[in-house]
């Protein structure tokens, strides 16, 4: 078959062999285990001891490090920094007293050397191979002996034992399969650079992220130096944690604090602004929402949004038309966030509420006040999950007042505690603070 039946390409279509079941599960009959089966309570739990990488903020994203005869798979887009945030790894791990293979498939031991030279990343411990062939690859590891291998990338790894072309689903699979059983023999972890699709998808089959133990995203845009790693599957920890990095021309470096990222520093408070906490994970950070409403140009309004959901962004302004009374379903409006966040939680809608208000009122907000909520289509304001954690860290960054929605009894000392039923109420409290200024908010 030369075209494909699905998506129509030509030349798509690879044969895989199937292997029929035979012997004892064909015809039923026990054959003994190899090793009997013991109590759960038995098995001593030190074998999935994690093994920190230096990088602090990884290690929060793999729940501590390391495990030894692991497998990771960091999937991410071309250029968004892989390679460098690799090979900082391999060198903490070498400055550590141990040693690491570095296996490239992409680039030569020249350009892998220049990069390293670069970010300073070069030590003795750390051994560097550029390799393409499973069998040669297999081989180096069992010279160097490492307790750390990187293999970049598992789409360029091929062997002869399997037909199909490099990156292929047959290949891919044979060389993930081979890679981790030799993981799992040795007890030396892995981790694998994984290509994506232009959809953000991982390349290759779907089967490759159940072979793997650890999945990581890296994300991050080109414009901006802010890197997020994401953990999407963990077998060893939390799959709901994420990592912030910047990337600079000299190297990469973990952020631990990313909060004053995304706020816009400024000594006087400004109309159309209004600042949240979001969770990514189990992290809660600090994000500015910024809006403009002006006449519209044309005869139709134009909804403009960055770093906001569009479809949530024009749901809260037609809310606040309807609900609140606010007549500004013929301006047009403007929507952004700070330092290429992006507000996908829906505890930002009340703080986009509150800024599009303060926008169209021209009444600043404090700015020392953040809001947090979910703002409903009858203009009612809910409660969102680990509220008592962003309001922490709130007010560990010095914010003294926080509008939410009712039922938050605990609150941090320091951080006065605003109320509000629905969107009315959280209007109402924006007019005060113009009618009282910040002393209503410091005392």
């Amino acid at each position: 078959m030369g075209r494909c039946p699905d998506c129509g390409s030509w030349g798509t279509v690879e044969e895989i062999a199937v292997l029929t079941p035979i012997s004892a599960a064909a015809s039923g009959r026990a054959v003994a285990p190899s090793s009997p089966a013991v109590p759960i309570s038995s098995i001593d739990p030190g074998h999935t001891t994690h093994f920190r990488t230096g990088v602090a903020e990884l290690d929060r994203v793999l729940g501590g490090g390391l495990v030894p005869g692991s497998v990771t798979l960091l999937a991410g887009d071309p250029g968004v920094g892989k390679s460098t945030l690799l090979l900082e790894v391999v060198h903490r791990w070498a400055q550590s007293g141990r040693r690491a293979l570095y296996l490239s498939g992409e680039e030569s031991a020249g350009q892998v050397r220049l990069r390293a030279e670069r970010t300073g990343c070069t030590h003795d411990e750390v051994f560097l191979a550029a390799e393409s062939d499973l069998q040669t690859a297999l081989g180096h590891i069992e010279q160097v002996r490492p307790t750390l291998i990187v293999v970049d990338s598992v789409q360029t790894m091929s062997t002869a034992e399997v037909d199909g072309v490099p990156g292929g689903v047959t290949q891919v699979r044979a060389v993930t399969t081979a890679l981790t059983m030799a993981a799992k023999t040795t007890g030396v972890a892995i981790i694998l650079v994984g290509h994506v699709t232009k959809d953000g998808a991982i390349a290759g089959p779907r089967s490759l992220e159940h072979l793997v133990d650890v999945v990581l995203h890296f994300e991050g845009d080109r414009s901006s130096a802010l890197r997020m790693v994401r953990g999407v599957k963990n077998r060893f920890g939390g799959a709901d944690e994420v990592g912030c990095f910047l990337l600079h021309d000299n190297g990469i470096e973990g952020v631990a604090d990313p909060s004053g990222l995304f706020l816009d520093q400024r000594p006087a408070p400004v109309s159309g602004t209004s600042v949240t906490v979001t969770l990514d994970g189990k992290r809660p950070m600090i994000g500015e929402v910024q809006a403009l409403v002006t006449a519209a140009s044309t005869g139709i309004p134009r909804r403009a949004v960055s770093g906001i959901d569009s479809a949530r962004a024009a749901m809260i302004t037609a809310v606040l038309d309807k609900r609140a009374r606010m007549r500004i379903a013929q301006n047009d409006v403007y929507l952004s966030t700070v330092g290429g966040m992006r507000l996908t939680d829906p505890s930002s809608d009340l703080a986009v509420a509150l800024a599009i208000a303060s926008a169209h009122r021209d009444i600043p907000m404090p700015t020392t006040v953040v809001a947090i909520g979910e703002v409903g289509l009858a203009g009612d304001l809910r409660r969102v999950t680990g509220m008592e954690r962003r309001l922490a860290e709130a007010a560990r960054l010095g914010f003294t007042c926080a509008v939410v929605p009712p039922g938050v009894k605990d609150a941090p000392a320091g951080l006065r505690v605003l109320s509000a039923d629905d969107i009315s109420g959280a209007l109402r409290v924006l007019q005060t603070f113009a009618d009282n200024g910040s002393r209503h908010v410091e005392g």
